[in-house]
């Protein structure tokens, strides 16, 4: 049974920054790709970041590119989403998920970008 975790949400001003992590349960070499995901409140689920496992190439959402970086530590079987200059339309629940043959997502986070 693969368990996603997420953390790191929370409360941050306009400019700030925040860092989440999300930890399998297993090895992340199990994936061919993990990601984070946002929802706002009203709003369809959507693409943040996206790694490949093997060979660590990424995406970024048109929103986010330059802000924020997706990153992998194999040792700690982590994925990690560092998120700078954030803006209140950051705001939203972000999800970790992870790929191969199946979906596999995390609770969710919490991030909330305001004065």
């Amino acid at each position: 049974q693969v368990q996603l975790v997420e953390s790191g949400g929370g409360l941050v001003q306009p400019g700030g920054s925040l860092r989440l992590s999300c930890a399998a349960s297993g090895s992340i070499f199990s994936f061919n790709s993990m990601a984070w995901y946002r929802q706002a409140p009203g709003k369809q689920r959507e693409l943040v970041a996206r790694i490949i496992i093997d060979g660590g190439s990424t995406y970024y959402a048109d929103s986010v590119k330059g802000r924020f970086t997706i990153s992998r530590d194999n040792a700690k079987n982590t994925v990690s989403l560092q998120m700078n200059s954030l803006k209140p339309d950051d705001t939203a629940v972000y999800y970790c998920g992870a790929f191969k043959y199946s979906a596999y997502w995390g609770q969710g986070t919490q991030v909330t970008v305001s004065p």
